[in-house]
């Protein structure tokens, strides 16, 4: 018969999730992992049957939680404009809370690129969840005049993607939250209307 499990599972994808944004993935040994979870090597590999499928775990879960909270953003009060303003605020804050480990999905993309398997497959599902996200509330900010009538929503969803993302970087880098909010600026007055 079989010992049931005596740890929280989640738990413990959550603390892998953050020695893998950490150290990255080539760089996270087991001994990490096991130090991360508190759980022997025989538990992270019975349960989680290996580091590249413990590493996909982490990146769902992280990328789960982010989409959710930007989701939360881009349907909040206010018009679309100002929904956009607060997704670019929150994510300078989170790169100034996280100085310096920026995205997880981001540093992921650096690393590994676009693998052919289940980790790619993450993180194609992260930036199509993204580009809808975007492209809907372009769509509203166009109606709600608070955008540039003749916007194509889909390239501003990929600008918007790309500026959050080089955001991340930045905080990566070091910059200044000063110069990250300048970009944010920039970044929001080339879609505002006139």
């Amino acid at each position: 018969m079989a010992r049931p499990r005596e740890f929280d599972e989640t738990a413990a994808v959550e603390k892998a999730m953050h020695a893998f944004w950490e150290h990255g993935y080539e760089a996270t040994t087991t001994q990490d992992l096991c130090e991360a979870t508190g759980l022997g090597r025989s538990s992270v590999y019975n349960t989680f049957t290996s580091k590249r499928a413990l590493f996909r775990r982490s990146l769902a879960h992280y990328t789960d939680t982010q989409l959710d909270k930007r989701q939360a953003l881009l349907d909040g009060p206010g018009t679309a404009a100002e929904r956009i303003a607060a997704v670019l605020d929150s994510a300078i804050e989170a790169d100034l809370e996280d100085r310096r480990r920026g995205c997880f999905v981001v540093n992921t993309l650096a690393e590994l690129g676009l693998p052919d398997d289940e980790v790619g497959a993450a993180l194609r599902g992260d930036t199509d969840r993204n580009l809808t996200m975007f492209a809907e509330c372009v769509r509203e900010g166009v109606l709600d005049g608070s955008l540039r009538d003749g916007l194509d929503p889909a390239e501003v969803a990929e600008f918007l993607l790309s500026t959050t993302s080089g955001l991340r970087v930045m905080a990566r880098r070091g910059t200044s939250p000063d110069s990250m909010h300048a970009v944010a600026d920039i970044a929001l007055s080339a879609i505002l209307a006139r």
